[in-house]
Parts: C-alpha cells; structure tokens; sequence
C-alpha cells in the first residue's frame, strides 16, 4: 500500500516547527493578595508558545490567585487541593477564551464549518491537555510550585469527563483536537450526561456499576449558555393544513415539549492556534415542578415530570432491554440531533441569511448511527420551518450531511421499531417513509428483483416492521465513509453491498488517527523529550518526522534511552496496580496489555484462555526459561451483557488461582484494572511492551488503541482485521505479530458449516477448558463458567477456538524476541517511528479534502 510511503513527507502545520508565536493579554487585577507578592493595576504580558520565563510563571501565578479568591471564594491559608485546581482551570480557561474570541471572529467571516455529532466524547482531564497545548505546563507548574503546590497532584484531582464509553468517543474527542490544530472551524454536539455511562466496581471479581459523579463538584472548563435553549417535541399528532397557496403542508403538534439547553467546553488546538467549542445539551422540562401537585401535598409526584425530562441527559447508553430503555434511548438520540440542527441553523441564519447556502458553509458529519435520525429532523426543519419545496429540501439534506460506519454486525447498526418511532416521533416517520418511497420507486419502475428492493428499503419487514438507521443515514448522505480500508472494503461487500451498488460513489475510506499532543506528548513526557532531543522540535509538530527515529533503531545507546524510559513508566505502572488491586508485579516483566471494551468479538476470551493455558504449562515444567510476563486487563463491559460480564468474572477468578500460587513467583501474573478511562490509559500506554489487538477478523472497524500503543513502542499481536492490516503496513510484517485466519477465510469457513468441518480441537485448549469446566478457578461453583466453555466448544461464533493455537504459537515469536533484547528494542524502536501517517491530523486533513470541502490551514 502507498499510505506509508508517504509517512516521512507528512505535511506540518501550517505554523514552522520552533517557530515563536507570541500572544498579548491585558490583564487586571484590582487588589493585591496577603501573603502573595504585589500585584499592580495593570500589567501587560507576552507569553510565547516556545519560549518561556520566570516573568510567565509570575503573573501565572497572580491570576491564579486572582481566580482563587473571585471565582472560588477563598484564599491560600484555607484552600484545600481542590480550590486549587478551580483557580488553576479558571486561569487556564481565560487564556483559552482569548483565543476562542479571536478563532470564532475568524470563522465567521464566510468560512465553512464542521459539525460532528456524536454521542460519546471522551475528552478525559482537560487541565493537562489544555496545559500542554498552549505550552504552559512549565509555567503553570512553576507558578503553583511558588504557592507550595504540586501541578501533578492537582491534576489528579480532576474526573474524567464521563461522555463515552470506548474508541468512539475517544476518537471523537481526538478528531475534535485535530480541528483546533488545523484551525478547522467546527462545533462538536453531544449530550451533557450527568453521571455518563457509569463507574465500574468490582467485587469479588464481577463487575459492578455505579453512577458516576464527575460534575458533584460542578465543571470549570464549561460555561452554561442560557440564551440557546431549543425546544425539542416528542409525540403528538399531524394536522393537514391548507398554506395561503392552495398546497397542503403538514404541521406536527407535538404533545411535549423538552427544552435542550447549552453548554460549551472549548477545544485548544496546538500551541493555542485556535479554539473550537464542544456545545453540550443538557435536558430540561419546560416546567420546574408542578405547584398545584406540590401544594396538594404530593411532593414527589409534583417532581416526577422533571425527573422524567432530565432523565434524557442522566446517563450514557441507558439499558435498552425493555421497551422504557428502547424509548429513552431514542429520545436521547433525537433529543441532541434536533438540538444541534436548531443550533446549525439558527447560527446559519443569522450569519448568513440565506437556507439555501447551507451545504456551502455548513458539512455534519455523523458520528456512528446514533445520530442518523438528523436525515429526518433536517428535512422537517428545511420543509416545515423554512418552508421549502421538498426537492430543494432533500439537495441540502445530501448536500451537507456524511455519515461515518463504525461497525459491520448488522446487530450493532441501530434497528428502531416503527411503533416507537410513529409514537415518538410521528412526523418523522412520515418523512422516513416518503424518503423511502423516492428512493425505491426507480426500482420499482425498473421492475427490479423484489428481494434487493427488500434489501435497500429504510423499512425491514421482517420479525416486525423497523426502521433501519444505517440505511436511513446513508440514503441521506454526500458520502459514507469507513474507518480503515479493510473496514471499507467489507462495507461494500457485506452490510452496505446492496446500496453500494445503487450510490457506487458514496463510499470511501477515512481510516482512523489519534492525536499525538494527547498520546505522546502528554501520555509518555518521558519519550516525547527522548524524541525531541534525537529529532528536533519538529517532531511536535509534524507526526511524519518521527520517521526520522528510523536510523537510531540499531544504535545500542539510543536503545538503552529508548529501554530506560519505558522502564520508568512501567514503574509508575507498577504502583498504579498495587494501588487499584494491591497484586505486586515486577516491572522488568513483559507487559502484555488488552485495553478495550469487554465484548465477545474483542477476544478477552482468547487472551485468558491462553494464560490459562500458559499456567497449565509452567505448572507442568517450572524449571524452563519462561519469560516472566504479567497480563493487565481492563475494560467496561455493557450493564446488560451478561456474558461479557462472566468473562471479567473469568479474569478474576484466574487472577486470583495464578497470582497467589507459589510455582508461579514472578513468571505469570494477571491483572484486571477496575473503571478503565482516559486517564488509567495514559498510565497504562506508556508503559505497555505488548498490545493485543486480537479481534474476531472481520469484526473490528478500525481500532484506536492499537495505534496509541504502536506510537508508544509496543509491540501488536493481532488478527489481520481493522487498522491492523494498514499498522502492518508501515512497521514491517517483521515488527507485528499477525495470527489467526483472515476475515475471507472465516466467511468461507462459516459458509462451509463452521465447527464441523475443523479438526478436533487443540489438546492445550481442551487442558485449559477442562481445568475451567471442573471448577479449577471457582472450586465453590465449578459450573460457573460452562456457557463460555460451551461457545468455544460449539458453534465458536468468535473463532475463538479455530484460532487458539496459531495465537499460542504467536505468543511463543513474542517470548522468543523478548528473549533477544537488541531486536525487541529495535522492533520497538521502529514501531514509534513508523505510526506517524496514524495522526489524526492526517485523517482530519482526508475528511476535510475529500468529504467537507473545508479549507485547512
């Protein structure tokens, strides 16, 4: 492939790297502090965002101060951790909101912006990113460092932001720091949730959930906008009414209303260029409390309209099992979408006048299914609010809208009953259908197969009349993209193969990116100086320098760096797990990582069933060489997804066997990191020497997690699925370790009838199935495990047991390069070196050239 030619020629920012940029502020302070220095009336600075001194930490510090006693109330004598790090944020957010003004002035005058809407964004601490991009993570720690405060400390002290879940909301949360980077002007739009998907406990090795509390002691990073509140209807019916034209338009009396109020979280691109807002949408009812039921004497019940309201913004991913779940996530999908295309539209009205320009200052980009229902919301904005002819209506909707695929099981592609819909939603259904209708009626005049017309129709007729989101979305989008050229391939060959043919055009390839500023710089400080001392200040500007690290791969002194600061990261590593589960592991083992969301296609299986498998053996032969290893997982599973939840269980209860036997010393330990956010990652990346991206082939869109761990040296043992197949591409076949069949051969081996027609399964398998099924790992329930036994013994739906044995043999290339330290390294080595085409700034630069038609600068 030619992607990774071009990985040393990847383009800059538009900014030289080193380049000195420097900005003004006026800052005023109106009295002085006691037990602080002086502070004047006035005082202008210049801050560079590359060079800096002890002038910068100074008047750092009296703003600091400044926000300690107006914007907290209190002052350094009785400041706890806490107030300290609101000051800080707040004399932080003001130097953003400097440049926010500038960039939104900028993006007003006549330039096209993006609109990325997605349910999840998993932007993590913003204190450390926010720092780090405007170049003042020394100023700020010199300035507390005055006031006898530790920046570190501080920034543990703020929660993850709890907006996503796994690789979709943080791929959000990167493609969104990329636009500031490249000064795109955008707006992401999501949904404010109070308490996010939820905090993961576990007890005695299950999985527990409780809300999570990350705004119990409110956000400094957010303003609340008051003046955009958009109303937001749900049931109701449809009146026909007579326009003074003679024509007949339909009006939709909505039965609720639910007002969408905003709030804006601003997004620091690097080295402060611009600044983009996160606007979020927080669920209020049009009503505080029922007075009449409260002064009846029915207190709760005068609440219980609210409660119900607010619900619509509590949690991320409500349970949809029942039909209350079915409705409330729905609510929450159109609750955000017609929020933010009231707001598109408001905005692009007042800045420009005209509807009918809409596609060309204005691309949405449709973030996963979630959101696909704005096919609908957009027409019924465009035809019944701004009165346009359908026609016209329906250019602008393609004209503007793209869609983004991050899946290819047809059960994960949103599926809303018809029922629910036409309750909710009535006049969207309407719509829906006649969308339907203009899009099948060429067929029907060309008297096409009746089983393809089944097939491309938004309507399934089968096991009960729903509608499908991704055929909706992709109907009514300018282009759809995948997330990685496997991922896109298979798009068109399976669950898009029907419209493929009809759009041939629509599909294309965006293949995902992280942000290296989040990733590298800030994740792994300790290797970012390395790099810069070897490379240059460019290479924190441009990912495609770090190509450049090539020629220092077979130098035993850059490797000793390379090694020594890993080693100090798998000492942080070290103290974070004995903290979190109190198991010792020995830093100079392999560190083999499986970081993802709990779900049976991800494999977790797999990897504890060859640990069981490894321990099987050591006990057989403890006197062998065995390379000391220590497996970390970590991960959510799903509230309701019982069977992702018995593997943590599994993982556990294994855990526990091998951790506390004797024969194992330091040779074997495993490791299951509880709540797995953005934070613990940047813990655990660093530090990582093995990253297992073993997923069922075919299964996988793209990952992101297996180009965070490649930029970080790690080396990939992986199935050929995803981003993997264009990760093997840029490091060498020699640097990854590929196992397991290809996502044609498990077509062709489900086609065949499956389990039947393979040999009998591994004999090392069957030894780690059987120690399983009699109760080896949970004595007091030996039954406790037989549905998973049963899965891989059976129909192996996630060719769990077809690939065990190429991943055990795998497993054994890794002890052996490990066994050989001068070729770990250099793999190592080039494995960073070669992951800078995995920028998000690439793929932002692709979606802005090829889908939105937005000038980056």
């Amino acid at each position: 492939m030619d992607f990774c030619s071009i990985v040393g020629d990847s383009s800059a920012l538009r900014h030289r790297p080193g380049a000195r940029r420097t900005h003004n502020y006026n800052i005023t302070f109106k009295t002085g502090f006691s037990g602080g220095p002086p502070v004047q009336d006035s005082e202008q600075i210049s801050l560079s965002s590359s060079a800096l001194d002890s002038k910068d930490s100074l008047v750092f510090r009296k703003a600091i101060l400044a926000k300690l006693t107006y914007g907290v109330g209190t002052n350094p004598a009785h400041a706890t951790d806490h107030d300290w790090f609101v000051a800080t944020s707040l004399a932080v957010r003001d130097r953003v909101m400097d440049r926010w003004m500038a960039s939104r002035a900028m993006d007003q005058a006549v330039r096209k912006q993006v609109c990325y809407l997605s349910l999840e964004f998993l932007i993590g601490r913003l204190l450390p990113d926010t720092l780090n991009n405007l170049r003042l993570t020394e100023v700020a720690r010199e300035a507390l460092a005055g006031l006898d405060v530790d920046l570190d400390r501080l920034r543990a002290i703020e929660p993850d932001a709890a907006l996503g879940n796994g690789g979709l909301g943080r791929l959000a949360a990167c493609f969104m720091e990329s636009m500031a980077s490249l000064e795109v002007p955008a707006y992401g739009y999501g949904i404010r949730y109070e308490h996010g998907l939820f905090r993961q406990v576990i007890t005695d090795g299950r999985q527990h959930e409780v809300p999570e509390d990350w705004l119990a002691r409110s956000n400094p990073w957010e303003f609340e906008r008051p003046d955009l509140i958009y109303p937001v209807g749900f049931g109701g019916h449809i009146e026909e009414v007579r326009a003074s034209g003679g024509a007949t338009i339909s009006v939709w009396k909505a039965a609720e209303t639910i007002q969408a109020v905003a709030y804006d979280t601003h997004i620091v691109g690097w080295r402060g260029r611009h600044v983009n807002a996160l606007r979020l949408w927080s669920a209020r009812a049009t009503e505080p409390l029922r007075l009449d039921v409260f002064n009846s004497g029915d207190h709760i019940g005068a609440l219980a309209e609210r409660a119900r309201v607010e619900a619509i913004s509590r949690v991320l991913y409500p349970g949809d099992a029942s039909e209350a779940g079915q409705e409330l996530r729905l609510r929450q999908e159109f609750f955000f979408t017609s929020a933010s295309l009231q707001d598109l539209l408001a905005r692009h009205m007042r800045l420009h006048g005209d509807i009918r320009t809409l596609p060309d200052l204005a691309a949405i980009q449709l973030n996963d299914t979630h959101p696909a229902i704005a096919v609908a919301e957009l027409m019924r904005l465009l035809v019944d609010e701004h009165h346009l002819a359908w026609e016209d209506a329906w250019a602008i909707t393609t004209g503007t809208l793209n869609y983004t695929n991050h899946t290819l099981m047809p059960e994960a592609l949103e599926r809303w009953p018809v029922a629910l819909i036409e309750r909710l939603l009535p006049r969207h259904l309407q719509i829906i259908y006649r969308i339907n209708w203009h899009h099948l009626e060429p067929l029907a005049r060309r008297s096409a197969d009746v089983e393809f017309v089944k097939a491309v129709s938004m309507i399934d007729e089968d096991h009960g009349r729903h509608v499908r989101m991704g055929h909706l979305a992709f109907v009514g989008a300018h282009k759809v993209n995948g997330v990685s050229g496997l991922h896109t391939d298979l798009m068109r060959q399976t669950v898009f193969r029907d419209l493929h043919a009809l759009y041939p055009n629509r599909i294309v390839n965006k293949t995902n990116g992280i942000t290296f500023r989040r990733w590298l710089h800030q994740a792994n400080p300790g290797l970012a100086r390395l790099l810069v001392g070897e490379l240059g200040d460019g290479v924190l500007d441009d990912a495609g320098a770090l190509i450049g690290l090539e020629r220092f791969s077979d130098d035993p002194a850059f490797q000793e760096h390379f090694r020594n600061q890993r080693a100090a990261a798998k000492a942080n590593l070290v103290q974070t797990v004995a903290e979190h589960t109190g198991v010792p592991i020995d830093p100079g083992a392999l560190f083999d990582v499986q970081i993802k969301r709990i779900h049976e296609y991800k494999r977790q299986l797999l990897n504890i069933l060859e640990a069981v498998a490894l321990y099987d053996a050591i006990r057989a032969e403890p006197e062998r060489d065995w390379v000391p290893r220590v497996k970390i997982f970590a991960g959510k599973a799903a509230a309701g997804y019982d069977r992702a939840k018995l593997i943590i269980k599994l993982i556990n209860d294994v855990a526990q066997v091998v951790n506390s036997d004797p024969v194992m010393a330091d040779r074997l330990k495993i490791v299951f990191l509880p709540n797995y956010n953005v934070s613990l990652a940047e813990a655990i990346i660093p530090s990582a020497d093995l990253s297992e991206q073993i997923s069922t082939a075919g299964m996988e869109a793209s990952g992101t997690g297996n180009m965070k761990l490649a930029l970080n040296g790690a080396l990939t043992i992986g199935t050929l699925d995803g981003a993997n197949v264009e990760i093997r591409e840029c490091v060498g076949a020699e640097n990854i370790f590929i196992f397991g069949l290809t996502a044609e051969e498990i077509a062709a081996h489900r086609r065949h009838g499956g389990h039947r027609d393979q040999p009998h399964m591994s004999p090392r398998l069957e030894r780690a199935l059987n120690l399983i099924r009699t109760g080896t790992f949970s004595p007091e329930e030996p039954n406790r495990f037989d549905s998973l036994i049963h899965a891989v013994s059976s129909d192996d739906p996630f060719m769990v047991a077809a690939d065990f044995e190429s991943y055990w043999a795998a497993q054994r290339q890794v002890d052996e390069l490990w066994r050989s330290p001068f070729a770990w390294w250099r793999a190592s080595v080039l494995n960073t070196a070669r992951v800078g085409w995995f920028s998000a700034d690439r793929t932002i630069r692709e979606y802005a050239s090829d889908i939105w038609k937005v000038r980056v600068q």
